[in-house]
């Protein structure tokens, strides 16, 4: 879609421009069979929406698979805050958004949405889709989610799948050279995680590196059993003398 055909909306956080934090240290690469695996994870723990709401472009493919999974409707939203999907570009601090919701957007006032995108990187799009959502379709039942969340990020979604710090090349986007491959997790990641300070390590371990790749079987990587819990064990009985 055209930029004439949007009305620029910055973020509600307008007073300080978004500021994307890498390390610099990888660039992650997510591969198809391994997003499938992320959209069942994700689908698996957050309830059932009546409409997916997918931030177009890079939520499509996430908004598609859940609402398979969920078997509701998908709804698009365009909104465009990147100019391009070149690795470590700036965020522009703008984001582009409908001047007036669609026929079909019009259709789905009122119903419990789970507005879904593939990386929350600073929370602007986040905060300027559920502003424009909450202006045009009066919406009161709102869930978010990602497949990523930037550990910066100064907005937390509903659920997410994995903290990030540098860039992610995500099956949709045009190919370029990575170094490590994101792996699912045993659970997805929600408010409760931020607790830890935004730029703490990660509590799990998030990918392997892709020249020494590990065999992979069923949703998620196997990890060796947790030792058995202790118990207290009552003193054996003493002899009489």
């Amino acid at each position: 879609m055209d930029a004439t055909d949007h009305d620029a909306l910055t973020s509600p956080a307008n007073t300080t421009r978004a500021v994307r934090v890498f390390e610099h240290q990888r660039v992650w690469r997510l591969a198809p069979e391994v997003f499938t695996e992320a959209a069942a994870l994700i689908a698996a723990n957050e309830p059932r929406p009546d409409v997916v709401v997918g931030i177009a472009r890079g939520g499509m493919p996430l908004a598609r698979a859940l609402a398979e999974h969920y078997h509701v409707p998908v709804a698009e939203l365009p909104a465009r805050h990147n100019e391009s999907d070149a690795l470590y570009l700036p965020a522009s601090g703008t984001v582009r958004l409908p001047q007036e919701p669609t026929a079909g957007l019009r259709e789905i006032e009122g119903a419990r949405l789970l507005v879904v995108d593939d990386i929350c990187g600073t929370g602007a799009t986040h905060r300027a889709v559920l502003a424009w959502l909450c202006l045009h379709l009066a919406t009161h039942h709102v869930r978010t989610a990602a497949l990523c969340r930037s550990r910066a990020s100064d907005f937390t979604p509903d659920i997410w799948v994995w903290d990030t710090l540098d860039w992610v090349v995500f099956p949709w986007n045009e190919t370029a050279d990575t170094s490590q491959d994101l792996l699912v997790p045993l659970r997805p990641r929600g408010p409760a995680d931020t607790a830890r300070r935004p730029l703490d390590p990660p509590a799990e371990p998030l990918t392997h590196d892709i020249h020494r790749r590990a065999p992979r079987t069923g949703l998620v990587d196997k990890l060796p059993p947790p030792p058995a819990p202790c118990v207290d064990r009552p003193a054996p009985p003493q002899e009489r003398v």
